[in-house]
């Protein structure tokens, strides 16, 4: 896991929302006090490769994703019709993204954590892969010997009954019960990602 001086520097570079740590009123201050130079040319700058590697990696670290399995579900996404939108909902509906949008982890790499050390089930099943992508119908609860678990005691917190649960998603803290009713969205102008220029930083 980074620490958090590692991701203030990517988040820097890549924008406050790629950790939900950067989000904060002190790195907005930080990054008031930088001052930034334009960029030139070349790998990081104005280039349209420096562009489409940008936001590659802003995918990459949004999800907390290896640089294969990003590149892997660019691959299965291209041929869609919607390729943008498959690839959106390929990232949306792995297990650690739907732990992370129900509420269960306070950050993504928190409902990575959980899901790989064995807390979530599946349909009454055991699994321990965060990248498994979860279906219409499905679900997710906490293992019976979890459920004290200090990782859930916030499902309890006023703060977690306000959280924005996405609307494909049915939860309920007090059962620590998550179903999937339906498929997320994509809207592009509601998505701060651009996919498009994925597909174009792997199709050179």
């Amino acid at each position: 896991m980074l620490p958090i001086t590692s991701k203030y520097k990517i988040a820097k570079r890549l924008g406050a929302q790629i950790f939900e740590k950067t989000q904060s009123q002190k790195f907005a201050l930080s990054e008031a006090r930088t001052t930034k130079k334009p960029k030139r040319g070349g790998r990081g700058g104005g280039s349209d490769y420096g562009r489409q590697l940008l936001e590659k990696q802003k995918v990459r670290f949004t999800y907390s994703i290896t640089e294969g399995k990003l590149a892997a579900y660019a691959e299965k996404a291209y041929v869609e019709k919607n390729p943008a939108e498959a690839l959106h909902r390929m990232l949306e509906r792995r297990l650690d993204s739907v732990a992370y949008r129900a509420g269960f982890a306070r950050t993504r790499r928190g409902a990575r954590q959980m899901t790989s050390h064995g807390h979530i089930l599946v349909n009454g099943v055991r699994v321990m892969v965060p990248s498994y992508e979860t279906k219409k119908g499905d679900v997710i609860t906490v293992r019976e010997g979890s459920r004290s678990s200090a990782l859930f005691s916030h499902l309890g917190d006023p703060e977690t009954a306000a959280w924005p649960v996405p609307n494909w998603l049915a939860v309920d803290n007090g059962l620590m019960k998550i179903e999937v009713t339906g498929l997320p969205p994509y809207t592009p102008s509601d998505v701060p990602l651009d996919y498009a220029a994925v597909f174009e930083f792997y199709s050179r």
